[in-house]
């Protein structure tokens, strides 16, 4: 007969998705994830199977943990659609200062981090990271459609290469923070990106 389970299987992934947020996965030993999740190597390998089958895991994990709010913002129909960008660039403003790894610096995104390290050389990882972006597509068109309609998106370019483009802002903010960049010069940033969906 199977022995229960003695640990909080949920929270265990928490603490090695942090762990790996916080190093990347090739930096990320198993006494590392030990550490992170109080669990000895068995247990790990018997729950997880694998150092891979943890991260991906993990990965998802992640990827759930921040498409909800930011699906929150960017569908709400009572916001105009501007507002809702404008809210969005808020949000990753506050989450790189409230996600800080060992120096004191930005995590930045584990999605923006593992497409740096591993997207081109992992299926598994690529599978993950090419849902979440086109989930975070999805949801910004809904908010630059909405803006268009309203009258608070002005801009001349198309909806699509507006999605691409504060997609792409993001990702930079993100690595920005992990390079040490303030609040100050995130909140720059973000507004210079809002000012181009007006002209």
């Amino acid at each position: 007969m199977a022995r229960p389970r003695t640990f909080d299987e949920e929270r265990a992934l928490d603490a090695a998705m942090r762990a790996f947020w916080a190093k990347g996965y090739e930096a990320t030993s198993t006494q590392d994830l030990c550490d992170a999740t109080g669990l000895g190597r068995s247990s790990i390998y018997n729950t997880f199977t694998s150092k891979h089958d943890l991260f991906r895991r993990s990965l998802n994990r992640y990827i759930d943990m921040m498409s909800a709010p930011q699906a929150e913002i960017l569908e709400d129909s009572e916001r105009p659609g501007f507002d809702r960008i404008r809210a969005l660039y808020t949000r990753i403003v506050d989450s790189e200062f409230a996600y800080r790894g060992d120096e004191e610096r930005s995590m930045g995104c584990l999605t923006v981090n593992t497409v740096v390290e591993l997207a081109r050389r992992d299926a598994d990882a690529a599978a993950l990271i090419e849902r979440d972006l086109d989930l975070r597509l999805r949801l910004l068109r809904i908010a630059v459609d909405a803006g268009k309609r309203d009258g608070t998106i002005t801009a001349r370019r198309d909806t699509e290469s507006l999605v691409r483009f504060i997609n792409a802002t993001i990702g930079g903010m993100r690595l920005s923070a992990q390079a040490g960049a303030d609040r100050a010069v995130l909140e720059s940033i973000a507004e210079t990106a809002l000012d181009a969906l007006r002209v």
